[in-house]
């Protein structure tokens, strides 16, 4: 394929990520954050696949089969864990500002400049030749899709223009913000777009290869046989033993926490913890999917091309090549160069942070320059730190590349950097859940581990290319058989992985471990490691907590935040601070000593917690604090934040009781209401009768010479209106009695049908005189049920009766029904008048609920009706209820079990 045409789209593809991140900011901007989403922030973990899975593990699995897959088992197995050690981690860097793994490590015992210093210098030994292998991976793909030699370039190669490139992207979108804190929307979207790009093309590579160049995951097997050491690649159990499997699992376990890019996109760039949630799950589906054809992909490699003849590092790449697929190869080499960009540039914004903070910062600050009167020139001194950095950091990867990865594979390049991280497991892990580790632990553990690290597997990478004698490994340092740098002090038996991890893990554990428990801590050391180790106690008090003495003034802190944040921010951070701490101010000047710690907690985000500590040192008098006096804050402290928190309690059951009060309240007036108006509606009902009574009583009195006929009229109405008074007294004594619980039931087994006929016969006058259509559907042969049968008569007649009332008028239609379900008798008496609104349906088995309003309508009933079939229901152990909508009439139902015995009524 064309040279240049490739080297076009490799920058039209930076191009594609810079518009893309310019894009997302500005998004951003407008409030419609992409970070937000917890898919982007799982995505961008993947940042983790780097080229050394993109070509690597293809590279691995040829020449070592199944082993690739314990880089893979380490962070799935991690992943589960992070909601309890990642998730610890982000709400302390959230709570102290923290940028970089070397500020959180420095922060945590004391905010030591040289425990800083010392991390930084590891991380950059340590990465700079993984982020050699990405140009590496770039090059060689480059050369297999070209068919042109790298290695044979003058410089500068394409490779240092590449660097370059990716050099001015990191420097756009990685240093924008003095605040190392403020995250980095762009350069998130662009990796997580990457993310997706390089899973969609291995993918698609895979399938190719697998279906395409063969017949399937079968015929590549069933092909792969034949290969004199396909029993080897096919068997768990590696060259090194189980042991190398433990191994290689338990450093990517650590890898996924520690390499500076993991810190950067897991704890810098996350906006919300919950956010693990989906990461947790989605982070290790993502590494089994790009996994998938990783074997099948190597295997037709070794099938395809001659042993030697192609690095298998680049088999996938090669074979779309082989096949004429100049299209998909293009596809591929993209993925490859998305791999290798995205890890790049996290790495090198991680490193320069940690560079600027913790190497360049402490020395600025501590310089008279910058003491006397030129604080406001940090800010742009600092911006081009940073910078800086990142174009050292490249330049030495480049180099590294040409002088030493060069002669490597991916994979082995890339555990040297696992390792050199994994260095800073026992400070960090000990130092979230063991408050007594120390300084001086932590510093004797990072030092002996990493000084084991770089002789044990980088001395002899650097045998490998002549820089130190062979003697070196053959003979061992000095002529001393006992420092072999693969058989250090006599160990043998085990591969160069392993080895070296045995000896940097176990005496960095056993350093830190045992000097912290012989050294004593600070009051800073102690402060902080309560603060890291309770951090779910102390987050939301965090500033109370903090132990700070001495004398401070507040021109001093606002004029040292402003050389950093600016005036505007400095005052908006200040108004913040005092709207949560309100106090009135010192006519002295003197600042608060919450202030100086929240400062100092500012300035962490700008220039790292050591920086900020000497800063703040420089125009503030701090006085010596015992270690008692910490202790005694702390449980203060604690004090305060149980207080809080009883509080909060209190005042929420407080809240809950009032707002109890007052429904209960509000439903007794209603009961109230509902009462007065109940009262008025029988006296009423009372007065209309006994009105009509008297009045007729006294016509036949005075006139007794009345003819027949009109003295039968005014006698039946006289009977029915007594029987209407009868039956409100009878309505109002029997829900006296159902409420009392004195009514007493008459049990015996009863027949449903016989219940509804008789119920529908005393209404069938009724019914026919207003022209309504019935119909009746019972079951036959229910069984017999134990009721009262008047009551279930009342129930029933009343249901109807109300049915007759509300129906459409025009043409009525009432349906009643029985039928067993369940267990149980089932009734359902249906109209099809004006139905029930939802509200009312709540509420019209409420007794008095007809009676409402009687002001300005008349009632339709006394209101009591519906409540005594409650009621009557009820004490069967049975359910009444309504099913209705507006204009599409009721539906009444209840219930009954069948030979359920009913208690007795009280006496």
């Amino acid at each position: 394929m064309n040279y240049w045409l490739v080297i076009g789209v490799s920058f039209c593809y930076l191009a594609l990520l810079f518009g893309l991140a310019s894009w997302a900011e500005t998004r951003s901007a407008a409030g419609k954050s992409f970070v937000s989403n917890p898919y982007i922030y799982a995505l961008s973990m993947a940042v983790y696949c780097t080229a050394w899975t993109y070509y690597g593990s293809v590279g691995r699995a040829a020449t070592s089969g199944l082993e690739y897959l314990a880089i893979y088992i380490g962070p799935t197995l991690m992943a589960p864990l992070w909601w309890v050690v990642l998730r610890k981690i982000i709400r302390i860097c959230k709570v102290q500002r923290i940028t970089t793994i070397a500020d959180f490590i420095s922060s945590r015992y004391g905010k030591n400049i040289t425990l800083g210093s010392i991390v930084t210098v590891v991380c950059v030994l340590g990465v700079i030749p993984y982020i050699s292998i990405q140009l590496k991976a770039i090059a060689s793909s480059l050369s297999v899709l070209t068919s042109t030699t790298m290695e044979a370039e003058a410089f500068p190669d394409t490779s240092f223009f590449i660097a370059i490139g990716l050099a001015l992207f990191t420097i756009v979108y990685g240093t924008r913000h003095i605040e190392a804190t403020e995250r980095h929307e762009g350069m998130v979207t662009a990796i997580a777009f990457e993310s997706v790009l390089k899973l969609v093309v291995f993918i698609v590579a895979g399938v190719f290869v697998t279906y395409f160049v063969f017949n399937g995951f079968d015929d590549i097997m069933a092909q792969a046989v034949q290969l004199p050491d396909f029993e080897e690649l096919m068997t768990f159990r590696s060259e090194g033993g189980y042991g190398e499997w433990f191994w290689m699992i338990f450093l990517s376990m650590l890898a996924i926490l520690f390499l500076p890019r993991q810190f950067q996109v897991a704890v810098v760039e996350n906006v919300n913890e919950q956010h693990l949630n989906k990461a947790m799950w989605l982070f290790p589906l993502y590494l089994f999917v790009i996994n998938i054809f990783v074997l099948p992909i190597a295997l037709g490699g070794r099938l395809l091309f001659a042993p030697g003849s192609i690095d298998a590092d680049m088999f996938v790449l090669a074979i779309p090549l082989s096949q004429g697929q100049g299209v998909l190869a293009l596809l591929v080499y993209l993925g490859g160069f998305s791999a290798a960009t995205s890890m790049v540039i996290v790495a090198t914004i991680a490193l320069s942070v940690m560079m600027s903070n913790n190497l360049v910062m402490p020395l600025m600050v501590g310089t008279p320059y910058f003491k006397t009167g030129n604080q406001d020139r940090l800010t742009r001194f600092l911006i081009y730190s940073r910078r800086l950095c990142i174009l050292l950091v490249l330049v030495l990867a480049y180099l590294y590349y040409k002088g030493v990865a060069e002669y490597y594979s991916l994979v082995e390049v890339g555990l040297v950097s696992f390792a050199a991280v994994a260095q800073f497991a026992p400070a960090v892990i000990g130092g979230i859940f063991w408050k007594e580790g120390t300084k001086g632990g932590a510093l004797a553990g990072i030092i002996m581990g990493s000084v084991l690290w770089f002789y044990t597997l980088v001395v002899p990478s650097m045998v490998g290319v002549s820089m130190l004698p062979t003697s070196v490994m053959s003979e061992g340092a000095f002529g001393i058989a006992l420092l072999k740098p693969f058989e250090l002090f006599g160990l043998q038996g085990l591969d160069y992985i392993s080895h070296a991890m045995f000896w940097t893990m176990s005496l960095n554990t056993a350093l830190y471990i045992g000097v912290s428990l012989l050294s004593r801590q600070t009051s800073q050391e102690r402060n902080q490691a309560e603060v890291f180790v309770d951090i779910f106690r102390y987050s939301t008090v965090y500033e109370s907590s903090i132990i700070w003495k001495g004398t401070a003034y507040l021109p001093d802190i606002r004029s040292l935040l402003i050389s950093f944040l600016g005036e505007q921010r400095t005052e908006s951070a200040l108004q913040t601070f005092h709207r949560k701490y309100p106090a009135p101010e010192s006519e002295t000047g003197l600042a608060d000593p919450k202030l100086v710690t929240y400062a100092e907690k500012l300035l962490s985000g700008v220039i790292g917690s050591s920086s900020a500590h000497i800063m703040v040192g420089s125009v503030v008098k701090e006085e010596e604090i015992s270690i008692d006096e910490v202790l005694d804050i702390l449980r203060e402290s604690q004090q305060l934040i149980s207080m809080n928190n009883e509080l909060r309690r209190k005042s929420k059951e407080l809240r809950l009781a009032t707002g109890q009060l007052r429904s209960a309240n509000e439903r007794l007036k209603q009961l109230d209401e509902l009462k007065d108006e109940f009262l008025s509606t029988v006296t009423h009902e009372l007065r209309t009768p006994l009105t009509s009574i008297r009045a007729l009583s006294e016509i036949l009195y005075d006139n007794p010479e009345l003819e027949r006929e009109d003295q039968e009229h005014f006698l039946q109405t006289i009977v029915k209106e007594s029987e209407r008074l009868s039956r409100l007294i009878t309505q109002v004594l029997d829900l006296e009695r159902f409420e009392s619980g004195k009514q007493e039931l008459n049990i015996a087994p009863v027949q449903l049908r016989e219940v509804v006929k008789e119920s529908v016969e005393a209404l069938e006058r009724l019914i026919e005189e207003k022209g309504i259509t019935l119909v009746v559907d019972v079951q036959q042969n229910l069984p017999p049920l134990l009721a009262d049968r008047d009551r279930l008569i009342q129930v029933l007649v009343n249901l109807i009766s109300n049915a007759i009332k509300f129906c459409n008028p025009e043409q009525g239609e009432i349906t009643v029904s029985g039928y067993w379900i369940d267990g149980q008798v089932k009734v359902n008496v249906m109209d099809n008048g004006k139905g029930i609104d939802q509200e009312s349906q709540e509420q019209i088995f409420d007794k008095f609920y007809q009676a409402r309003n009687q002001n300005i309508r008349k009632p339709e009933g006394s209101g009591l009706g519906l409540a005594i079939c409650k009621k009557i229901i009820v004490s069967h152990k049975g359910r009444l209820w309504v099913d209705s909508e507006p204009g599409k009439g009721a539906k009444f139902s209840f219930t009954l079990p069948v030979n359920v015995p009913v208690p007795a009524a009280k006496a």
